[in-house]
């Protein structure tokens, strides 16, 4: 995010100013909140989200000193000031609040500035309703609607064109019709392996969802698949046996894109009403050329959802 001058927005957690909490996710051990920034402009709302990160080897093993009992060889998680607090204990068995040290605390902070009504509603905790979209519903309904009410994909063309984000990027082909970036999702801290979550963005503009994609595609599909999970492999020394490859329906913004998460992480988005496997996609398009102009889909849509 850019200021109007071209600088870059510098943000202060000081200066944010809490309007509602837009969702607590105890599953995913994250929250939501909607305010404003009162040093930035009093109109424009923001979204941040906090976000409790796995423990990192390196800030779990402290090295030894003066704050540890003197007794304690090696490396712990815990110092001097850790303190428990007893909530019950029954034979071998014992539950406590544990305060530990700020250092194994840190938060993953997402911000979205300005964040519109579309944002609010995404991160806003509602009840959801499955639906089966026929092809027809599709075209009279579903369309319009994503041609009128899409978010801005400005951010995903600043990366495809080196813009933004460039240091960031794990794998790039270069190819116009088949060619792809992968880079690591918003929701991977880019460090714990064990919650591994990349983007693969096509370069190829125009095509929206799976509903665009028939047998033509298929040269682009297997290109992302083979060389994003090459890159992955030599990188992070996981194979395709352990990643999971799949694109959303409905997807949050409507340019292609996949997603690679790692088999051990349980990310949001990742279930049947959602995710459609990158393997099955094209083995349906192997099968019938325009399956996905011809299939009846399901996915959730929250309550408030225009849709």
């Amino acid at each position: 995010q850019s200021t109007a001058d071209g600088g870059e927005i510098c943000y202060d957690l000081a200066h944010f100013r809490t309007v509602r909490v837009l969702n607590n996710n105890s599953t995913h051990k994250c929250v939501a909140l909607l305010g404003r920034f009162s040093n930035l402009s009093p109109d424009q709302q923001a979204i941040v989200v906090l976000e409790k990160r796995a423990a990192q080897h390196g800030e779990s093993e402290t090295e030894k000193s003066e704050q540890q009992p003197s007794s304690e060889q090696g490396r712990t998680f815990f110092t001097t000031s850790s303190r428990l607090h007893k909530e019950f204990v029954n034979d071998v068995y014992g539950n406590f609040l544990c305060t530990v040290d700020p250092e194994l605390n840190r938060l993953k902070v997402s911000i979205i500035y300005p964040a519109s009504e579309k944002h609010i509603v995404k991160h806003t905790a509602q009840h959801r309703y499955m639906i089966e979209e026929t092809i027809d519903q599709y075209n009279k309904i579903t369309l319009p609607h994503l041609e009128e009410e899409q978010l801005s994909l400005e951010w995903l063309y600043n990366v495809l064109e080196h813009r933004k984000e460039k240091e960031r990027i794990l794998y790039e082909d270069p190819c116009d019709e088949n060619g792809f970036i992968l880079l690591p999702d918003l929701k991977w801290d880019g460090k714990t392996v064990e919650q591994l979550y990349l983007l693969a963005l096509v370069r190829r503009r125009g095509i929206r969802s799976l509903r665009d994609l028939t047998a033509a595609d298929l040269p682009l599909l297997r290109n992302v698949q083979t060389r994003g999970i090459a890159a992955i492999e030599k990188r992070y020394g996981i194979g395709a046996s352990q990643l999971r490859i799949y694109l959303h329906y409905q997807p949050t913004f409507y340019h292609l894109h996949m997603h690679f998460t790692y088999l051990r992480y349980d990310p949001p988005g990742a279930g049947c009403e959602k995710a459609h496997l990158l393997s099955t996609v094209i083995n349906n398009l192997e099968l019938a050329g325009d399956y996905y102009q011809r299939a009846t889909l399901s996915y959730t849509l929250k309550e408030t959802d225009k849709l």
